[in-house]
């Protein structure tokens, strides 16, 4: 297999081939490791990527290696370059995403059952997706859960800061 190399189209915005779980894949040069695995069909966890909001790494749950590199950058603030190789899944991956997703849980109460947003919850499908089972960390702690009053003042949504993950 040929090594990926940078293509240049005329005309166009240059474009960059980079390897992601082995699969080749070509994107405008300067793009997010994140949305070039969804271009080639790999889904990396995420929690604070958006469209809408210029990529700022927070969650640390888009985690990725980078062959050569050292470190475990997040794949939303990391550009794809020219003949990058990345592995979005290996077993330090795997316990990064649910460490941090433990420490997420730890602050949050745990009233699934009972929220609105049971089975409609993102935090609950990443915890999944990361594989955590159990929460090592103690609730009788400091924590967010009575931050600030509910805000129900907009009739289209409800804030409350008790469930935000910061």
């Amino acid at each position: 297999m040929n090594a990926p190399q940078e293509v240049l189209k005329v005309g166009a915005e240059a474009t960059v081939t980079l390897e992601i779980d082995g699969i080749a894949v070509t994107v405008p040069a300067g793009t997010p490791l994140l949305r070039a695995a969804v271009a080639a069909g790999v889904m990396i966890p995420k929690l604070c990527d958006s469209q809408e909001l210029k990529p700022y790494g927070s969650c640390r749950l888009c985690l990725v290696e980078v062959v050569g590199r050292k470190g475990y950058p997040s794949s939303c603030t990391t550009p794809a370059e020219a003949g990058m190789k990345v592995r979005t899944q290996s077993p330090q991956l795997a316990k990064l995403r649910r460490n941090v997703m433990e420490l997420y849980i730890s602050d949050h109460p745990l009233d699934c059952l009972s929220c609105a947003a049971n089975g409609d919850c993102e935090l609950q499908d990443i915890a999944g997706v990361v594989g955590l089972r159990e929460v090592r960390y103690g609730m009788a702690g400091e924590n967010h859960f009575d931050a600030a009053p509910k805000d129900e003042s907009n009739p289209y949504f409800s804030y409350d800061p008790g469930k935000c993950i910061v």
